[in-house]
């Protein structure tokens, strides 16, 4: 790879661009959305926004949230970040029982099947380990500092999951690769048994998910940055089948007049048997499905759900119960956007849980803003206020913004020897300036830092 196509992203400077997240209650209870520093729950029991509360004595989010997860049976929930925090919250009353402090930033986050343990990942791809001492009788939780469990050394974990069983745990990082480790009963002593890695893909991995026959073995789906979808027998780490996915893409928008040849998949959403994937893909506008056969364990293109031209998703969920895709659109760190201003947006496919082979009828279609459950009122919560006048011209900001965000994040860059060098020099020359800076102080070296 050329240096000078790889500088690009250093030189291009700016903030790094958080995109907005969705997750849906396992039993259809929630959704919850996340931009820049605010999370955004809406009950769709009571059709009401949520009013989260903090019991755990810790701060609230100031900077990004990169990660949301709820638990298995939807009893908890976990957000972290760039703020270094890792909060815990009961989905009863959406209180926080718990805020955990990270070394480094937050990049994934996940809750154990039983709900007993917490694991989050930092940027310098370490897996850290908290247990859950309040989910058992009620009681109220020790100050347990986490516990590294694994690492994929100094690679950016972006994505992690519990296997169904709960018996692995999947990790995947920007360096191609996912790491499939057995989870043993006591993960505290470490989580050192290596199942597989599955290795195929030829870019950095975005996303993955498991899915499963209602009776049978689960299988892992995975998306990248070299656009394609792939369905691995994790146990074995052998892959299966691989959709690429950038030639239906390029059919569809045209790369030549928008200079964006970048396709990579950004999230991915398969329903419960695994029939059928929803997959978000950057510059789509909108959401391509997929036909999964798990028991022939082959992947095949089936339609592209178009949205309005400006809108393209970054994040992607579903419950277990409800047949609805969640799909949102939105980044932090907007230029001259106040946070009270972080502006999202909603769109919701139906019918996604049923078999659009089986019946024409049940081919999902895109349900416009006055169509969704509860209306104005859940729009209104999730995606926050801003004047209808300017969406198109803030929604062409948030574009531009994820595409230089990904490009930062999860492209490793490479440099030239001159360029290598000068970057170990100011490293060095800031080390040597603090050395200095402290030796000539009368306090100890603790009390300078």
């Amino acid at each position: 790879m050329e240096d000078a196509g790889i500088e690009e992203a250093e030189v291009s400077g700016g903030a790094e661009f958080a995109p907005a997240l969705v997750a849906a209650h396992p039993l259809g209870s929630s959704v919850a959305v996340a931009v820049g520093p605010e999370l955004r729950v809406f009950d769709l029991k009571a059709g009401s926004a949520v009013s989260l509360s903090d019991d755990s004595g810790g701060s609230s989010h100031s900077d990004a949230i990169r990660a949301i997860s709820f638990s298995a049976n939807g009893v908890l929930f976990a957000s972290a970040g760039d703020d270094k925090l890792v909060k815990v919250w009961k989905t009863d009353s959406w209180c926080c029982i718990r805020t955990i402090t990270s070394e480094k930033r937050a990049s994934a986050v996940a809750i154990s099947n039983d709900g007993t343990h917490l694991t989050f990942a930092d940027k310098f791809g370490v897996v850290w380990l908290v247990t859950m001492e309040e989910s058992v009788g009620g009681q109220k939780p020790t100050d347990n500092k986490p516990v590294s469990i694994l690492g994929h050394y100094c690679s950016i974990i972006t994505s992690m999951k519990f296997s169904p069983d709960g018996r692995y745990i999947a990790t995947a990082d920007r360096d191609f690769k996912i790491r499939i480790t057995l989870f043993p009963e006591r993960p505290l002593r470490g989580v050192h048994e290596i199942q597989s890695f599955c290795l195929g893909h030829t870019d950095f991995v975005s996303c993955i998910a498991f899915t499963c026959l209602s009776e049978g073995p689960s299988f892992l789906l995975s998306g990248g940055g070299d656009s394609t979808v792939r369905l691995w027998d994790y146990i074995n780490g052998c892959l299966l089948d691989t959709c690429q996915v950038r030639d239906k893409v390029e059919e569809l928008i045209e790369t030549s007049e928008t200079g964006d040849n970048n396709l990579a998949v950004t999230d991915i959403c398969p329903t419960n048997d695994g029939s059928l994937v929803a997959v978000a893909i950057q510059s789509l506008n909108g959401v391509m499905l997929l036909a999964c056969d798990l028991v022939t364990k082959k992947l095949s293109f089936l339609k592209v759900m178009t949205m309005e031209k400006s809108y393209i998703p970054t994040s992607l969920s579903s419950s277990f119960s409800a047949d609805l895709l969640w799909t949102v659109m939105g980044a932090s760190n907007m230029p001259n956007q106040a946070t009270s201003q972080l502006f999202t947006r909603l769109k919701i496919i139906p019918n996604f849980k049923k078999d659009p082979l089986a019946s024409s009828d049940h081919v999902p279609t895109v349900l416009e803003d006055s169509e969704v459950p509860h209306g104005e009122k859940l729009l209104l919560a999730l995606q926050g206020s801003l004047d209808i006048g300017k969406q198109e011209e803030v929604l062409a900001s948030v574009l531009a913004a994820l595409k230089v965000s990904m490009h930062k994040m999860l492209v490793k860059k490479h440099y030239s020897e001159e360029r290598r060098e000068q970057r170990k020099r100011g490293r060095n020359d800031k080390k040597i300036k603090k050395r200095n800076i402290c030796s000539s102080c009368d306090h100890r070296f603790v009390a300078c830092t």
